[in-house]
């Protein structure tokens, strides 16, 4: 029990603290605390810039995708400072954007960032599937075109995503696209749910079953059986 725990955190780890982590506190300090945007900006930046430091001095790496998240909220720091309002909801738009561009970036790469987030759902901590996952990874193309479907298809609405509120901040306006905002994003998730079960993890979900179920005796084994 405590080796199917420590895998599904060490598969989760990385997605919470690098992207819900972050996100989560800006959202939560601004709309839920009530503290400033500018307060709400500063704090939320706090854990991408430890994490960002963190690996260059013990791993003499960048981690990308904290680099880029603190790299969008210093921006809206600077928006803020700005008064620019339009700015500001383009900052908000633009954590999508670099999720999505770091997403399509690890596809790119061979290591599709949004694995990290889904196979604890399909492994479920069942030791048979972690083996049947590390398989179907190795010796199954079908398995692995559906892992890179699934990352694919949220990074391209994450950016789709990006690219329909910014041009809502600068074209409507701004108390329209401060509720409007909201419903694009969370019209956005339902979509990536939708289509990246269809096309990913609905597929690599019935292969992991098939995969570890026992399979039937051929008819010479049946024969000699007998």
């Amino acid at each position: 029990m405590t080796t199917k725990t420590n895998s599904k955190r060490a598969n989760l780890t990385p997605l919470i603290v690098d992207v819900a982590v972050p996100i989560g506190a800006y959202y939560l300090l601004k709309d839920g605390l009530g503290v400033s945007t500018l307060m709400a900006l500063g704090l939320s930046s706090v854990v991408p810039a430890v994490r960002t430091v963190w690996s260059v001095v013990r791993e003499r790496t960048v981690n990308a995708l904290a680099a880029l998240i603190l790299v969008v909220n210093i921006v809206g720091l600077l928006s803020f400072v700005a008064g620019d309002p339009r700015l500001m909801l383009a900052k908000d738009s633009g954590v999508s954007s670099v999720i999505g561009i770091g997403i399509l970036v690890s596809v790119a790469l061979g290591k599709p960032m949004m694995t990290a987030g889904m196979k604890p759902w399909l492994v479920k901590g069942i030791a048979e599937r972690e083996t049947a996952w590390a398989r179907l990874q190795a010796g199954s193309a079908d398995f692995r075109r559906a892992e890179r479907r699934f990352s694919v298809v949220w990074g391209v609405v994450l950016l789709a995503e990006c690219v329909g509120r910014v041009v809502g901040a600068y074209t409507l306006p701004v108390d329209t696209m401060v509720w409007l905002g909201s419903v694009v994003m969370v019209v956005s998730m339902a979509v990536a749910f939708l289509v990246s079960g269809a096309l990913g993890a609905g597929p690599m979900a019935r292969m992991l079953i098939a995969e570890t179920k026992p399979h039937a005796p051929s008819m010479p084994e049946v024969a000699l059986a007998r």
